[in-house]
């Protein structure tokens, strides 16, 4: 494919997420497949920085880059001294990485405390949070939060995520909107980005399948007796490519569209029926390019 993917609705072009065996294969043959496939940017994980210089060479943007990894809990520790060293690290890590050009961090809200009561949580996220305001402004970079609601995590709901953007006031804290997470949580995907588009500064392509026997017969607050989990899911749902699921993808980039967004959609392939290997997921993605150029 010689000319850039493009959503059909928005002009959105489209990207993908490192992910898998994909991401562990080097940096300059897996940039070269995803440029000559048409995809726009990479998303790549929080120990890449040295690559970065290998995808821009490519001509592919930095949709993303993960910020701290496995100190995203630490951010939200109920210990202080742990607090501190987190927010430290996270200040320099984006000096770093927004010298050699990355413009968008992407984080996950988690708790390192999973039965932490969520009004302390949520005080700790603002405190540490709120002490990269500073740099973020310096370095002219964003926040993108996620809100993939496991390990109690604050930001996966219309609720935290307000309350965080209210204490946060300013422009450098952003959404990364994942439609896939709400429909898992019963929240409209539709109705969200209705409320919160002015703040989607990155998009991830992937969707949620609700089976619907699976949800009579266990219904969404008690775990199966008999019935196993769902793999890349739960006991009735699972995330899917896009287009294989419940997302309204027409609509939500509608609303996008209206809103000015002009950021990318990055696939982020969790689907069982392309996970697991490289030749099965460079078929997700392509599937996922092609669906997405169609909506």
């Amino acid at each position: 494919m010689s000319t850039p993917a493009l959503t059909r609705t928005g002009g959105f072009p489209i990207g993908l997420r490192l992910t898998g065996d994909f991401a562990k294969a080097p940096a300059a043959e897996t940039a070269a497949w995803i440029k000559a496939h048409g995809f726009g940017c990479v998303d790549v994980y929080s120990n890449q920085l040295e690559t970065v210089p290998e995808w821009q060479k490519a001509g592919l943007a930095i949709g993303t880059m993960d910020l701290l990894g496995a100190e995203w809990q630490g951010m939200l520790s109920a210990d202080a001294a742990h607090r501190k060293s987190a927010v430290a690290v996270a200040q320099a890590a984006i000096r770093a990485a927004a010298a050699k050009g990355v413009k968008l961090f992407f984080v996950v809200m988690l708790a390192e405390d999973e039965k932490l009561a969520r009004k302390v949580t949520f005080g700790h996220m603002v405190e540490t949070y709120g002490q990269l305001r500073d740099v973020l402004k310096e370095t002219g970079t964003k926040l993108s939060v996620e809100g993939w609601p496991g390990c109690n995590a604050q930001c996966c709901n219309p609720e935290s995520y307000r309350a965080f953007l209210k204490e946060m006031n300013s422009p450098h804290y952003g959404i990364n909107y994942d439609p896939s997470h709400l429909i898992r949580m019963g929240i409209d995907p539709v109705r969200f980005v209705q409320e919160f588009a002015p703040h989607v500064v990155h998009v991830h392509g992937k969707d949620t399948f609700i089976d619907p026997e699976r949800l009579y017969n266990i219904g969404t607050e008690q775990a199966g007796v008999f019935a196993e989990g769902l793999p890349w899911g739960g006991y009735f749902w699972r995330y899917t490519i896009p287009g294989a699921g419940q997302a309204p993808w027409t609509k939500i980039f509608s609303v996008l569209k209206s809103a000015g967004f002009g950021g990318h959609v990055s696939i982020e392939l969790e689907d069982v029926n392309y996970n697991g290997t490289i030749e099965g997921e460079r078929r997700g993605f392509l599937a996922s390019r092609d669906f997405l150029q169609s909506v």
